[in-house]
């Protein structure tokens, strides 16, 4: 109810009128459709007693045509305002689920499963247009249908009416409620099945040549043949309830015509209503029992919805907290970066990521950030960019810690990770993210100094070439002088290179290092990677393990003092 209450009640106190709106046009709808039967029912049945006034066909036939066109037109206007204010809502959601994704954009990767993010904006948001279209507005119009049916009966019989409301609440309280409770056992069922058959498959893929080495395969397929006939059988059941309760509610709704049926009859030989209203009482119920049927299936589908908000919250959690906006901070044009014992530690990890840990980068220094997988350096690289703040000792740029620069950190620093975004536009449409109102003059500058000019303009629509999907038109090396590209224009004093050369041949990745230090000669550069190849023109080198420094000094320093040094650079060159 929590979920609910944060993620959908907001937006139905926000569009209220546009739902209210729809909930009135639906309830239009069911009434047109009801009107149109009870007139077509007295209808047929006047117009078997031959009357001797035309008039008595007459006008029922007006009225039929005239509910018969209305009951359309009413639908209409419903599913328009209903998608109409359904829409809205989804744009806010995702506008909502991309203002927290944006500021942690560099560490998405490494706080997300790619799935997880595109099924959540593709699958999870979308899902919920069907909270609201087939949950929220026909079981409120039911809710008003079910009020205004026993009002109206209750003119004619009050007893008959309570009667009525007792039977159509089987329909909208109780078997939905009953059918929930069984489909979720079911679902529940269906959910552990199909998961183990998932790992299973999984693990047999991952592992396909131990199967076939181990000449068990035929003992796989056996079991997973078995596994598959579970989740079908889950399934299965699944679908004969649904059937099932399709039938259940029908011979329900049958009774309760027969019900109306035997009720006007026996009003009309009490001479309560004429003989000519018997057909059109029983008529009327087929409308309502039909809008009122939907509701146990638009109860079924909260857990689902929930399972949706779930995922949603979830990555709601994971983002950290924005921080506390603070006035604009003056840049520097030279600044120096000073980190003092700094010490970071995840929620739930058994050690620090990062351990009193202490360096001093002087502006223009070129220094490089190396170690395993797991050694803390994007931990750093975080703390840098003011993502996360240390838990003990301070990071200052120019005196102030990065995270009071807010956004405008990225005005100091520049970023090329190892996979760079490009878009599916243009080539300078690609470069210009870096600096929107960029001439056309300092765009050819920036390409000339990435060493691209040539091959771009060799192009038959030069800087108008089409990157294709994520970039697929270029080279993993192109593809990085794009971006590099687009830092140059954005011009930041501050430059990470984290990782640029993974996946490049190594004469690719020492060309693409040349030109990296060439064109960011005046600038700061903090290059993390787990490469030695290039750190000759680097001016400091500092291997980071657990957390701590364990090595630092130049590349001529190491190399003479260093054993460990000398080898992993030997290593790495072949």
């Amino acid at each position: 109810m929590t979920l609910f209450k944060t993620y959908i009640f907001p937006y139905i106190k926000q569009y209220k009128w546009m739902m209210i709106t729809t909930i009135l046009l639906g309830m239009m709808t069911v009434l047109a459709a009801s009107l149109l039967n009870f007139t077509s029912g007295y209808l047929i049945t006047r117009a078997a007693e031959m009357p001797l006034n035309i008039l008595m066909i007459y006008v029922p036939v007006v009225l039929v045509r005239a509910f018969g066109i209305a009951r359309p037109v009413a639908r209409y206007l419903e599913r328009l305002a209903g998608h109409n204010a359904v829409l809205k809502i989804l744009s806010s959601m995702r506008v909502k689920l991309y203002d927290m994704l944006e500021p942690q954009a560099l560490f998405v990767r490494s706080r997300f499963q790619t799935g997880d993010l595109i099924g959540t904006l593709a699958d999870d948001i979308e899902h919920l247009q069907d909270a609201y279209i087939r949950t929220i507005f026909p079981t409120i119009t039911a809710l008003f249908l079910l009020l205004y049916s026993v009002i109206t009966l209750a003119v004619y019989d009050w007893l008959f009416a309570l009667w009525m409301f007792l039977c159509l609440s089987v329909i909208i309280f109780v078997y939905p409620l009953f059918s929930l409770y069984i489909l979720k056992k079911k679902q529940m069922k269906e959910k552990e099945s199909k998961g183990d058959q998932y790992r299973a498959l999984t693990d047999a893929v991952l592992g396909i040549s131990d199967w076939v080495i181990s000449g068990k395969k035929e003992r796989f397929i056996r079991k997973y043949v078995e596994m598959s006939g579970k989740t079908h059988e889950a399934q299965r059941e699944i679908a004969f309830w649904n059937q099932s309760r399709t039938f259940q509610l029908h011979v329900i709704s049958g009774l309760i015509t027969i019900f109306v049926g035997f009720w006007a009859g026996h009003e009309a030989m009490s001479g309560n209503i004429l003989p000519t209203y018997i057909a059109s009482f029983t008529l009327v119920t087929f409308p309502i029992l039909e809008s009122l049927i939907p509701v146990s299936h638009a109860v079924e589908r909260i857990p689902s919805y929930q399972e949706s908000l779930q995922r949603i919250d979830q990555i709601n959690k994971t983002v950290p907290k924005e921080q506390k906006k603070e006035e604009s901070v003056k840049l520097g044009e030279k600044p120096v970066i000073e980190i003092k014992n700094v010490s970071y530690k995840y929620d739930g990890g058994k050690e620090e990521a990062v351990k009193s840990l202490n360096l001093s980068i002087p502006h223009g220094q070129k220094i490089a950030i190396l170690g395993r997988s797991g050694s803390g350096k994007s931990t750093l690289l975080q703390l840098l960019l003011g993502v996360r703040s240390p838990q003990t000792g301070e990071i200052l740029i120019d005196d102030t810690p990065p995270e009071k620069y807010g956004d405008q950190i990225f005005d100091l620093v520049g970023v090329l990770n190892q996979k760079p975004y490009l878009f599916a536009t243009t080539v300078e449409n690609n470069i210009r993210l870096g600096k929107e109102d960029a001439t056309k003059e300092e765009i050819e500058r920036v390409i000339r100094q990435v060493g691209l000019d040539q091959y771009i303009h060799s192009l038959p629509k030069g800087l108008d070439t089409q990157m294709e999907e994520a970039g697929q038109r270029f080279s993993g090396g192109e593809r990085q002088r794009i971006a590099l590209a687009r830092i140059l224009l954005k011009d930041t004093p501050v430059v990470v290179l984290d990782e640029p050369t993974v996946g490049l041949d190594p004469e690719t990745e020492l060309d693409l290092l040349s030109t990296m230090f060439n064109v960011l000669k005046e600038k700061t550069v903090i290059l993390i990677t787990h490469h030695l190849i290039g750190l000759e023109k680097m001016d400091q080198i500092i291997f980071m393990d657990k957390g701590r420094i364990k090595m630092s000094g130049s590349h001529k320093q190491l190399m003479e003092t260093d054993e460990r040094y000398r080898q992993l650079y030997q290593l790495d060159r072949g």
